[in-house]
C-alpha cells in the first residue's frame, strides 16, 4: 500500500474513504482500527503518556502509536485513527496529540492537526455506512446521536462533529461555557449571514443547563434570536438541544426550523466585515487584541 502525502490532491477524508473500499468493509463492527493500523506498517500499544493523548513515532515503513488508555473505547479508537492519519498523511515527522477530544483540535486550528481528525472521522465513520445511519433518524438529537455513536464505536462529539460534516442538514454543533462561545461547527448549507452569538441567552435552554443544571432532553423550539445576533432572527425559529459536557460546558445542537432561513438575503450588519456604499473593510482591533 503506497502512503498518501500531504501534497496528494486527493482530500484525507477521501483517502480514509478510499481504505475502508480498499477492505471491503461492508458494515460498521467492521471497522477493526487496530487491525486496520497494523495492516498500515502501525503497531498500536497503549500506555499513560504526559501532556498528550497518542504519539506517533515511524522509521521507514514501521511506525509505533502510543495510546494513552480511555474508558471511552471511541476516544481510543479516534486516537489511532488520527494516528493512522497522520502516518498516511504527514509521514517523516513524529507526533504528540492532544486526540482525545477532537474540539481540542478545532480550537488549536493547525491544519496537520485537523487533517488527521478528517482522517480518522472518515475512516470510522465512512459516508456510505455513516449517511443512512443519519438519514433514518431524519433530525437526529442528542439520544440518536449517541444510538449512532454506539453503532459506530465513536465518542458523542466526534459522531456529533461528524454529522455536521456529512453537510445534509442545516445543522450547528456549539460548546458554551458560562463565560461564552468556546467553539463551533456549522454543516456548510449553514449561510453565513447567520452570526452565532458569543454568550448564552437567558432565554436559552442552554442557559438553564449551565446555570441550574437543567436537563434538555430533546429539541426544542426557540425564536432564533436566542442564538443570533441579525437583526431579523426573530422572525425565525430554530430548534435547540444542549447537553452537559466536559469541564463544566454545554455542547449545543442548533437546527434552522425552517427553509426560509436557508434564503434569507445577505445580512451586512453582522460579522467581522462592515460594509459601506463605498464598498467593505475589516475594523481593526484594538490593541490588546481584544
Amino acid at each position: 500500500m503506497r502512503p498518501a502525502t500531504a501534497a496528494s490532491s486527493v482530500t484525507p477524508g477521501k483517502q480514509a474513504e478510499d481504505l475502508i473500499d480498499e477492505l471491503g468493509i461492508t458494515t460498521p463492527d467492521e471497522i477493526d482500527v487496530d487491525a486496520i493500523a497494523y495492516d498500515a506498517g502501525v503497531e498500536v500499544v497503549y500506555d499513560l503518556l504526559d501532556g498528550c493523548e497518542a504519539t506517533l513515532v515511524g522509521y521507514k515503513d514501521q511506525a509505533t502509536a502510543t495510546i494513552r488508555p480511555n474508558s471511552i473505547r471511541g476516544r481510543e479508537r479516534f486516537s489511532i485513527a488520527h494516528e493512522l492519519g497522520h502516518w498516511r498523511l504527514h509521514r517523516g515527522r513524529s507526533f504528540r496529540c492532544r486526540v482525545d477530544e477532537p474540539d481540542q483540535n478545532l480550537q488549536a486550528n493547525r491544519d496537520v492537526e485537523k487533517q488527521a481528525d478528517t482522517f480518522a472521522s472518515h475512516l470510522l465513520m465512512p459516508s456510505a455506512l455513516f449517511n443512512p445511519a443519519v438519514a433514518a433518524t431524519k433530525r437526529p438529537g442528542f439520544a440518536e446521536i449517541d444510538e449512532i455513536a454506539k453503532a459506530f464505536d465513536t465518542s458523542r462529539l466526534a459522531t456529533a462533529i461528524r454529522l455536521v460534516n456529512i453537510s445534509t442538514l442545516p445543522v450547528i454543533v456549539a460548546c458554551y461555557g458560562k463565560a461564552g462561545r468556546r467553539w463551533h461547527v456549522a454543516a456548510s448549507d449553514v449561510p453565513k449571514r447567520w452570526w452565532l452569538r458569543d454568550a448564552v441567552e437567558e432565554e436559552s435552554f442552554t442557559y438553564d443547563l449551565l446555570q441550574d443544571g437543567k436537563a434538555c432532553a430533546r429539541l426544542g423550539k426557540q425564536s432564533a434570536d436566542v442564538w443570533f445576533t441579525n437583526d431579523d432572527a426573530g422572525e425565525y425559529e430554530v430548534l435547540e438541544q444542549c447537553i452537559q459536557s466536559t469541564g463544566d460546558t454545554a455542547l449545543v445542537l442548533i437546527y434552522l426550523a425552517t427553509e426560509a432561513m436557508l434564503y434569507a438575503k445577505f445580512d451586512p450588519s453582522v460579522g467581522n466585515r462592515r460594509y459601506t456604499s463605498s464598498g467593505s473593510y475589516v475594523p481593526r482591533r484594538p490593541l490588546g487584541g481584544r
